[in-house]
């Protein structure tokens, strides 16, 4: 989203409204201020099978975000989502500098030993717990 946009949205308090604060409690990471957004954006999008979602979140809040945090992982927010079929979605926006950084991040992220061994561990405690990501690298439109 464009610095402008932001700060627009933080005048007025719509940036607190699209802030789950909750999405960040207890897990020592907090959303990026606004000044420090990079030059790309990522959006990602988890369709999340319903009898496991409330383990997923556990697993994103407990595990997960530390483990990104460790490989420069910056998160805007979070978002739940569920359609008119009940498909359940759990939707992120990430900052990066550029498309090397997050490139790099994800790479480091996905071979990290303890990401694997708490994914392989969850996955075999509860079953599947995404049905199909959407990732999207979004760059800023230059008039």
């Amino acid at each position: 989203m464009h610095l402008l946009i932001r700060s627009a949205m933080i005048s007025t308090g719509l940036w607190a409204f699209l802030q789950p604060a909750s999405a960040f409690v207890g897990t020592g990471v907090s959303p990026i201020a606004p000044q420090s957004v990079g030059g790309v954006q990522q959006l990602r999008i988890y369709e999340i099978p319903p009898q496991n979602e409330q383990h997923f979140h556990s697993r994103f809040r407990d595990h997960t975000l530390r483990i990104m945090t460790k490989y420069g992982f910056r998160i805007w927010s979070t978002w739940r989502s569920v359609d008119e079929h009940g498909t359940v979605r759990f939707i992120y926006l990430l900052d990066w500098q550029d498309r090397s950084q997050a490139q790099s991040a994800w790479a480091a992220f996905l071979a990290d030993s303890e990401w694997q061994r708490i994914k392989a561990e969850t996955g075999a405690r509860h079953g599947r717990f995404v049905n199909a990501i959407a990732d999207h690298l979004l760059e800023p439109l230059k008039p």
